[in-house]
């Protein structure tokens, strides 16, 4: 068999496959609306409740001051962020009082 004479096979093949995949997606497409009318009536008769209005709490920030002695602002920032890192404690429940540089 030639290139020439397995060209309309390797089609007809694809072909083939491109057919089963579109009567999937169909079948698919058919049984998700059956189900979603199966599953929209039985929860039409649900009584629906309103949602609770809850109050949104922040986190709480640190207060206090922190006293920076030869450091510069971001490198205090830098600092306290390898702390959190290698402690395994949150930033906000840290509490730094002061960072200074030795030379």
């Amino acid at each position: 068999m030639t290139v020439l004479e397995s060209v309309p096979y390797a089609l007809f093949c694809m072909a083939v496959v491109f057919f089963v995949l579109i009567v999937l997606l169909l079948l698919i497409k058919l049984f998700s609306v059956i189900i979603a009318l199966l599953t929209g009536k039985a929860e039409e008769n649900l009584p629906v409740s309103e949602p609770a209005i809850m109050e949104e709490t922040g986190p709480e920030l640190s207060c206090g001051e922190l006293k920076l002695q030869n450091v510069d602002e971001p490198t205090a920032a830098m600092i306290m962020a390898i702390v959190s890192e290698e402690s395994g404690i949150p930033l906000e429940e840290l509490r730094f009082k002061s960072i200074k540089a030795k030379n």
